[in-house]
């Protein structure tokens, strides 16, 4: 008698396990769109391009002060040369948009906001010198990984759209976010490292 209850008992509870996780399944899959929202790939590829055109914009305003708060002579360099850099990112975008007949037009970022406000707390909370550079590269390096993951997936939908002038746009940016990162990783692991533990 008791193992006829048990046996009940358990198949109940699958029961009522396999329908929440229909119920939960089915809730999941209701976010409710926009009125805006992209219909196919080449709405996705566009607005995702607004997204990396405000970012390409709001880091030009941002590495001037990165550069002046870094005290390594090679770190300060690093970032002056990206910011031209990411100067021709911002036009190579406008040159995207200008490809697929369409304004080119900013649309805010929040993932690349969120990387910039930490960048910023970095150098508040932080004494000038070799911690702080230390966490500035802490801090490009993560917008740079931000940025290869972007260029990659939007030269992947380029290639997809058989749009060939703006692949190749976003392809000469992800070379050059990657030499960035790999230039960053060189200036920490030389001695700025090293000085960070001593200081």
């Amino acid at each position: 008698m008791e193992t006829k209850n048990a046996s009940a008992k358990k198949t109940t509870a699958r029961k009522i396990t396999k329908t929440d996780a229909k119920s939960t399944s089915k809730n999941a899959s209701k976010t409710p769109a926009k009125k805006d929202a992209a219909k196919d790939l080449n709405d996705l590829f566009e607005d995702a391009l607004k997204d990396i055109y405000w970012a390409e914009k709001a880091l030009a305003k941002a590495l001037p002060k990165m550069q002046k708060n870094a005290t390594d002579p090679k770190l300060k360099k690093a970032i002056g040369d990206h910011l031209e850099e990411t100067k021709e990112h911002a036009k190579r975008l406008e040159g995207c948009f200008k490809a697929l007949k369409k304004k080119a037009q900013a649309k805010k970022c929040d993932a690349m906001q969120g990387l910039l406000d930490e960048g910023k707390s970095i150098m508040e909370e932080i004494k000038p010198g070799a911690v702080r550079d230390a966490g500035i590269i802490a801090a490009a390096q993560k917008v740079e990984h931000y940025e290869i993951a972007t260029y990659g997936t939007l030269a992947a939908y380029a290639k997809v759209l058989k749009e060939k002038d703006c692949l190749k746009y976003l392809l000469s940016t992800l070379d050059e976010e990657k030499n960035c990162n790999n230039l960053l990783t060189k200036i920490a692991d030389a001695n700025l490292n090293s000085k960070a533990i001593n200081e």
